[in-house]
């Protein structure tokens, strides 16, 4: 069974959206179990007893959209500090992946993504996908846009996320795609995808799984061409290698990553 965590706030659309991402996994009916949990803020409720889960029209709006698509849901309500609740709830249910609704509006990156989602990306390792505000997901395959860099490790895991979702993975197309680093001028050399070892290693990986995989090489600024490969090749998400390590939040995240996760309009999982 695969397990997702799905922390809601008080908005109904983003909740549908987070919702309507779970339901088309591959194979959702039978193979996914989903936690639709609300953290009852701290300003506005001295304790999670206050709170029905019924009476929470976002909670209630993502459990029913869940349950029509078949997915087995477990309702929760919590409390206390909204970040540090979704953490706890994640080592509770031994979610496999997090599915948040990141609020995408003007300013610096804590307003864009909303503090709670960054909180949580920087304190769990495991997959997170922000959905935004909001989620086209076609019919048939799921078609994954998979940017790797030079890092052979965090291409794997990547490839073992895609790998390792729920159903057959002959249901799942990846397009692995690796950007040569501002080499898009006149008389630039050739965009090799074999050269790159970090793309070589996800892309047979993923066809060692099953998935069918389509090798992509490119030149430019890299969150740019990423962006653009995902219009380009009409995915229904982007599965970026999340760096964490000291420092500023631009650090942590890396700075392709929070371009991307500030910008794209399809859903961005960061595995870790």
């Amino acid at each position: 069974m695969y397990r997702v965590l799905v922390p809601v706030d008080a908005n109904t659309n983003r909740a549908r959206h987070q919702a309507q991402y779970v339901a088309r996994f591959p194979d959702s009916e039978g193979s996914v179990a989903a936690t639709v949990l609300y953290v009852a803020p701290p300003d506005q409720f001295t304790s999670r007893d206050e709170v029905s889960f019924s009476a929470v029209d976002s909670a209630a709006t993502a459990a029913e959209e869940l349950e029509r698509a078949g997915v087995d849901v477990d309702r929760r309500v919590d409390g206390g500090s909204v970040a540090r609740a979704i953490v706890d709830a994640i080592g509770d249910v031994d979610a496999d992946e997090v599915v948040m609704g990141g609020r995408k509006r003007s300013g610096v990156a804590t307003v864009l993504l909303g503090s709670t989602v960054l909180d949580v990306l920087l304190s769990t390792e495991r997959p997170v996908t922000v959905t935004g505000e909001r989620v086209g997901l076609g019919e048939g395959p799921r078609r994954l846009l998979v940017p790797v860099d030079a890092s052979e490790e965090r291409a794997r895991r990547q490839a073992e996320y895609v790998a390792g979702l729920p159903g057959d993975p002959t249901a799942i197309e990846a397009v692995v795609f690796y950007v040569f680093r501002h080499q898009d001028y006149a008389g630039a050399p050739p965009h090799e995808f074999a050269e790159v070892e970090s793309a070589v290693a996800a892309a047979d990986a993923l066809e060692a799984a099953g998935v069918t995989v389509e090798r992509v090489a490119g030149g430019g600024e890299v969150s740019r061409r990423i962006l653009r490969a995902a219009e380009d090749h009409a995915v229904d998400g982007i599965v970026m290698g999340g760096r964490k390590r000291s420092g500023v939040q631009k650090v942590l995240l890396g700075s392709t990553v929070r371009d991307v996760l500030l910008s794209a309009e399809r859903p961005v999982t960061l595995t870790g």
